[in-house]
């Protein structure tokens, strides 16, 4: 379920990511998702980002290596 994450005084995207998805890895996908923020550094406190839930993988996402069959 997308939820949303209120930014604290000097939150920058990859600190977010990983705060709300455990990972750095999500920042452009945390970015593709706030594109009016994308040019925001360093957040000022109370900037309400949306926080989309993850894709799920899909056997056509995997490296041909990993898929079975």
């Amino acid at each position: 379920m997308a939820t949303t994450y209120t930014t604290k005084e000097g939150d920058v995207w990859d600190a977010i990511s990983y705060q709300v998805y455990g990972s750095t890895s999500y920042v452009g996908y945390l970015m593709e998702h706030n594109l009016p923020l994308v040019d925001t550094f360093v957040f000022d406190a109370g900037v309400v980002i949306q926080v989309p839930d993850l894709p799920t993988t899909s056997s056509s996402q995997l490296p041909i290596w990993r898929v079975s069959g």
